[in-house]
């Protein structure tokens, strides 16, 4: 199966510390870059995360976010640290002694001064396990968006391909008829400009210059290649880079198609292989 680069998947559920919750956001790269957003309290959940998205994404960038929601799970209990109380009143003793006319700590300014309220401890191992299974319900949804995705672009290239497929098979017959009409007027401009030349002399550069024109060989390797485009998209998994490889191949030899063209059908034959693929290019850069 064909997969895009590109997806999107979440997932959240209750714990012990609110709602977790787990992000993922995949577009095109060249290989697998995968980067992580996740809170400090949250960070030992990376490398357990990072295993799982690695045995399964093969290339794109993908972004994995992983975050506690505000709201706090029904039941989470805080506690007062005295130590961190008792060094805030030590600071604000001092600053009251600098400052007589300041205003002394409300509660409030009390409560929301880092470290002097704490929540319970959660249970780490229950944690993890809760974002093991966020992260194998997102990577499903991701890949599934991406198999969605994948099999549309796999349709279009295979469209190209058909086109390609019927335009070659179109001018092929035009080949022969179009070296003899080229090696006729190459005769009658080498006669004119050789005035009384042997023929022999004038055999010989028709030879070479109808050799320079033939273009059986890059019609056959344009067929061959579109062969191979077609099986590696029904082999499917990580063709990308191939399909990329291959799209080169076809510009390369319709290039040289147009280069060699001895009649304006052929030319505007390469001309529309050109274009569709340049299209097969631009779809195949998505394809994992």
């Amino acid at each position: 199966m064909i997969q895009s680069m590109t997806g999107y998947a979440a997932a959240s559920a209750d714990s012990p510390g609110g709602r977790l919750s787990l992000e993922l956001r995949s577009v095109n790269s060249r290989f697998l870059d995968l980067q992580f957003r996740i809170a400090d309290e949250l960070r030992a959940l990376e490398p357990a995360l990072r295993e799982l998205i690695v045995a399964r994404v093969v290339r794109g960038k993908v972004d994995c976010r992983v975050y506690f929601n505000e709201a706090e799970a029904p039941g989470a209990s805080h506690s007062l640290d005295p130590q961190a109380a008792a060094r805030l009143k030590a600071l604000a003793g001092e600053v009251q002694r600098a400052f007589p006319d300041a205003a002394p700590l409300r509660v409030a300014d009390i409560l929301r001064w880092p470290g002097v309220v704490s929540a319970a401890p959660a249970d780490e191992e229950r944690v993890l396990e809760l974002a093991r299974g966020l992260c194998r319900r997102a990577l499903d949804e991701l890949l599934a968006a991406r198999a969605r995705e994948g099999a549309k672009l796999a349709a279009v290239v295979q469209d190209r391909v058909a086109a390609m497929q019927a335009r070659l098979e179109s001018v092929a017959p035009l080949v022969p008829e179009a070296v003899a009409s080229y090696k006729t007027r190459i005769t009658e401009r080498l006669r004119e400009a050789l005035g009384s030349a042997d023929d022999e002399r004038v055999r010989t550069e028709i030879a070479l210059f109808a050799a320079r024109v033939d273009v059986d060989e890059e019609i056959e390797r344009l067929r061959t290649h579109l062969g191979e485009v077609e099986r590696v998209l029904q082999k499917g998994g990580a063709a990308g880079k191939r399909l990329d490889f291959l799209a080169q191949e076809l510009n390369r030899e319709a290039n040289t198609l147009a280069s060699k063209a001895a009649s304006a059908a052929l030319s505007d034959c390469a001309l529309e292989l050109k274009v569709l693929v340049e299209q097969i290019r631009e779809q195949v850069q998505n394809i994992e």
